[in-house]
């Protein structure tokens, strides 16, 4: 958009510089007086003065409509990118909800599987165990 800006005012610049050089050939090949020409040069300097100040005020006018626009569109972006990050936080904060709930549910199983291992395992040391009636480590149980 800048290029495009530059060459605007390039061609503009060169409009006017054509239009002036070529008005005052015109002037100084015509058959008038001088005093006829200078009051020509001066009617036609203050019409192109004119023109390049309006010029000039509707190039201002639609740089402050392009500027208008980029900060509208900045903020849009800006709003957006705001209610995007938002929604992904939010998305994070479910999503870790859920593997803690995931975690705690595995968590109590894993217990409950160790808790059944443990009363297995004290059941298989009961029915195991040799009678210890006057007997002494090292020796068998006497037999009935």
């Amino acid at each position: 958009m800048s290029n495009r800006d530059n060459d605007f005012g390039a061609f503009i610049t060169g409009f006017f510089v054509g239009g002036l050089i070529g008005a005052v050939i015109a002037l100084l090949y015509a058959p008038q007086s001088g005093e006829e020409t200078r009051t020509v040069i001066r009617e036609k300097s203050i019409e192109l003065k004119d023109k390049a100040v309006e010029t000039a005020e509707e190039a201002l006018d639609r740089a402050e409509k392009s500027l208008e626009e980029a900060r509208f569109r900045a903020e849009k972006a800006l709003d957006d990118t705001r209610a995007y990050t938002e929604e992904l936080a939010q998305i994070a904060k479910q999503r870790a909800a859920d593997l803690q709930k995931r975690g705690q549910v595995v968590l109590e199983e894993q217990k409950a599987r160790i808790e059944e291992a443990i009363e297995a395992g004290k059941k298989i040391a009961k029915r195991g165990k040799p009678e210890t009636s006057g007997s002494k480590p090292g020796e068998a149980a006497p037999k009935a």
